[in-house]
């Protein structure tokens, strides 16, 4: 008999592991004496279960089958006898369901205390002799139905397969050679009964791609939920429910989910296995009065809550009782509590009827959602077996939790939870916003308040909240496996399942950092007021937090190998090159609504701006669409973030409005400020310029080191002694005093027969200084040519504090004049000069 080593004891008992493996892994690609063989180049893998097995289970039996080919190449043969076999061989059944398992047992190749009478249990261990002429082989052994198929998903996520691998296209990593480490492997039983997620506000975006990909939401598309659920360990579902009805939309949905081994709920607002859909279709159907008040219309009601309890009879389910007002709204001022009371005791009736049973033995639940809380708080109560189910404020802060000094409610206690919400003050539908960090403190806080019944989250249209996610679903399998200190090595360990160990840590830290700065301001709350542009660089520095991620996504991007970019640009890239985009845009907003206010022509540089990121914003989104992965998720994207007027989402974005400002409104005069002891002047911002009948000048955009540069066309006219060709420049002086003039000029060689090229500079009415800056050039290389710039300096007297015109000449074609830096005591040295000074105009 094969014991459990006792270290190997400790571990199950008092710590569990992450992504859903045993605490240490089974699978491995190395050869060693304490492993055995599944597959090499030379061997085949066979899968045995009994004729009998549950079809839910044989399901993921044929799953684990394609996903065994997915990585190997090669398909395992599913067999139902075995007449000798010397080939791997992986046994899978259930205990108490007469199989193959329950002979094991009774060989003490199992030991039936593991498994008899626990919850969602698997074993994973190695036997010797299984059958005869079957030297050794491996079982996947469950307690019942999921705790097999949770086993089952587990070896294929220690093959390689992650769960993701559909709903991300997670690629699976081809591997020659498997070996199983000898040993036996379980997480035990789950800490939370009933585990799972919420499709809610699903139009545009998920109810579209459904649509599109399936027909609609139907059993084709919840199948792959379904099976994305089990492969997470979870084992609860409330259905998308915008106009939508699980059960009458598509017959065969409840029979699969019950197949499967998912256990369905209905909404908080939606009872007795009904959803708000049916009851709109019911009352059509039969002419009846639409009337969702019991005080009105009781018989109405209770024979529509009896056709969802007949409806899915036979079918695992926890049912919602009580009753919020129709369209998920309260039922009205002055609600009477004992009303209430007699409701849900008229629905336990209906369903101790229907399925001949006390009502205690059909799981049930009373969510004290909004303004129910209320009517718990002023002494509402339900039968002890009825599980109460708190809520959160629908933006992740828990509302509720039970008073432990107090004796607690027998049926238990579970949790509500929102990553996405639609409601006031604004949507939040879009994109990630919960770091698993605020998830782990809310939830362990609840868990730590006993509420483990069940934990169910809101996730919107699914995609894009895989990972938190696949934390919330971990942490309700086993919360004491989270701590403050190990969420980034789950992170980590998340990243590396689905794009490798190379990359995992730097993907992990965007992960991480995403949903951090998320959580700062809701995306869809956020506008050009959100942070301040003139308190303490906040907006700039919000931006530039964003910027350097995306700047970093986008690189990394270039590392990741082809196979894995889909799933990359899903997980990593789009939501925060989308976010930072976002933030890009609304910066822009900002600038231009105050530089707009100033009257200042720069307004219209952030007002393309602003265009130029609502544009990108529609091209993110339709590469997300139509682009990767050959257009598999289109409309997923399609949900409306920019330009809410209300609460509630348009249809589509709206660009934000913008000012554009007309040049002739412009004041024509600037006027730099001396400040910190230095002016510093782009060329192009002169006051005025000095033309004649034959030269002009000319700014040429992007030009040199800074901003732009400045030169006089055509380029082989020469002023004459008569042709004044100028840029002047006013200044404010604070000080007084000889000053240096810096001119930074393109590195121009003395082209015109070393004679070298002139020009002229002076003050006011003062006599020019001429510089001739090139002429001493011999062909030597110079710092100035690596650096591409020249410098020329000359000296000035500056005698009175106060407005001053500097007068820039050129005597020859082809200065080009970048800057201008004028020392008055505090100019610093720098490569690029310093930043250009304020200006009146500006």
């Amino acid at each position: 008999m094969n014991r459990l080593p006792i270290l190997f004891l400790f571990v199950l008992l008092f710590g569990a592991c992450l992504n859903g493996q045993a605490t240490e892994p089974f699978i491995t690609t190395k050869k060693s004496d304490d492993a055995i063989l599944l597959k090499d180049k030379s061997v085949s893998i066979s899968l045995f279960t009994n004729n009998n097995i549950d079809t839910g289970i044989l399901r993921a039996v044929k799953n684990l089958q394609s996903d065994f080919q997915k990585v190997t190449g090669e398909e395992p043969t599913i067999l139902n006898q075995i007449s000798g076999i010397n080939a791997p061989l992986i046994i899978i059944g259930t205990v108490g369901t007469k199989s193959v398992i329950d002979d094991l047992i009774r060989q003490k190749k199992i030991d039936v205390k593991a498994l008899t009478g626990k919850r969602e249990k698997y074993i994973i261990q190695n036997i010797s002799n299984p059958f005869p002429g079957v030297s050794e082989a491996i079982v996947i052994a469950g307690s019942d139905k999921r705790g097999t198929i949770y086993g089952i998903y587990e070896v294929s996520q220690q093959i390689g397969v992650s769960p993701w691998h559909y709903w991300a296209d997670v690629p699976v990593e081809a591997k020659e050679n498997l070996y199983f480490k000898k040993g036996i492997y379980t997480d035990g039983e789950p800490a939370v009964e009933y585990r799972g997620i919420f499709l809610n506000d699903e139009e545009p975006s998920l109810g579209g791609w459904a649509r599109a990909t399936f027909g609609g939401i139907n059993s084709k598309f919840y199948e792959k939920v379904f099976e994305l659920l089990l492969r997470s360990k979870a084992n609860y579902l409330w259905p998308a429910m915008w106009g939508k009805a699980f059960y009458d939309d598509d017959a065969l949905s409840g029979p699969l989910a019950n197949e499967m081994g998912i256990i369905m709920g209905t909404s908080h607002h939606e009872p007795m296995a009904q959803a708000q859909a049916d009851w709109h279709r019911y009352i059509k159907k039969n002419n009846l009065p639409n009337v969702w008040d019991y005080s009105k219309n009781a018989k109405v009601l209770q024979d529509f809550w009896k056709a969802g309890i007949v409806r899915s009879k036979n079918w695992e389910k926890l049912v919602t009782v009580g009753m919020r007002g129709d369209g998920d709204e309260a039922m009205g001022e002055g609600t009477n509590i004992s009303l209430l009371e007699n409701i849900v005791k008229d629905q336990r009736k209906i369903i101790q009827n229907v399925t001949g049973k006390r009502a205690e033995k059909t799981p049930q639940v009373w969510a004290l959602y909004k303004e129910v809380q209320d009517y718990y708080d002023k002494g509402m109560r339900v039968p002890d077996d009825v599980i109460l189910l708190f809520c959160d404020d629908n933006w992740g802060n828990v509302r509720k939790l039970p008073d432990l000094s107090k004796p607690l409610h027998k049926g238990g206690y579970g949790m509500y939870y929102h990553f996405d919400y639609v409601g006031g003050p604004r949507n939040s539908k879009w994109i990630n916003i919960s770091p698993i960090q605020r998830v782990w403190e809310q939830m362990n806080l609840s868990y730590e308040h006993k509420v483990d019944k069940v934990w169910v989250v809101n996730v919107g249209d699914l995609k894009p909240m895989e990972f938190p996610i696949s934390f919330f679903l971990e942490m309700a399998w086993n919360p004491k496996q989270f701590n403050s200190k190990n969420l980034f090595e789950y992170t980590e360990k998340w990243s590396a399942q689905q794009f490798g160990e190379k990359h995992s840590k730097e993907i992990a830290r965007m992960i991480n950092l995403y949903a951090k700065y998320n959580r700062r301001v809701t995306p869809e709350t956020l506008d050009s007021k959100t942070f301040s542009l003139e308190n303490y660089n906040e907006f700039e520095t919000v931006l530039n937090d964003y910027r350097a991620l995306a700047v970093d996504a986008l690189r990394l991007k270039e590392k990741i190998p082809t196979e894995y970019q889909d799933a990359y640009y899903q997980l990593v890239l789009y939501p925060i090159d989308a976010c930072s985009n976002l933030y890009e845009m609304y910066y822009a907003v900002a600038k231009n609504k105050e530089l707009a206010a100033k009257n200042d022509i720069q307004a219209n540089y952030y007002a393309e701006k602003v265009k130029e990121c609502f544009e990108r914003n529609t091209y993110l989104d339709n590469k997300y669409n139509n682009v990767i992965a050959n257009g598999k998720w289109t409309h997923m994207m399609d949900q409306m973030k920019i330009g809410y007027k209300a609460w509630f989402d348009g249809k589509v974005n709206v660009m934000p409005e913008v000012t554009y400002v007309s040049e002739t409104n412009v004041p024509k005069e600037k006027v730099f400020q001396e400040k910190n002891g230095y002016v510093s002047i782009e060329a192009e911002n002169f006051a005025r310029m000095n033309n004649s009948d034959r030269i002009h000048w000319e700014m040429i955009p992007d030009f040199g080191k800074t901003k732009s540069g400045i030169s006089t066309f055509p380029q082989n006219a020469y002023p004459k002694t008569d042709e004044n060709i100028y840029l002047e420049y006013d200044i404010n002086f604070e000080s007084k005093g000889e000053f240096e003039v810096q001119l930074l000029l393109a590195p121009t060689l003395n082209y015109n027969h070393n004679k070298g090229l002139r020009c002229e500079i002076s003050f006011d009415d003062g006599t020019p200084q001429t510089v001739n800056f090139n002429g001493h050039y011999k062909g030597e290389l110079g710092r100035w040519q690596s650096e591409h710039i020249i410098k020329s300096i000359t000296k000035h007297q500056i005698s009175q504090p106060g407005k001053h015109t500097l007068r820039f000449r050129v005597l020859e074609p082809g200065i080009v004049l970048e800057k201008i830096l004028i020392n008055t005591g505090g100019l610093k040295p720098s490569y690029l000069g310093a930043p250009e000074s304020d200006y009146s105009g500006k």
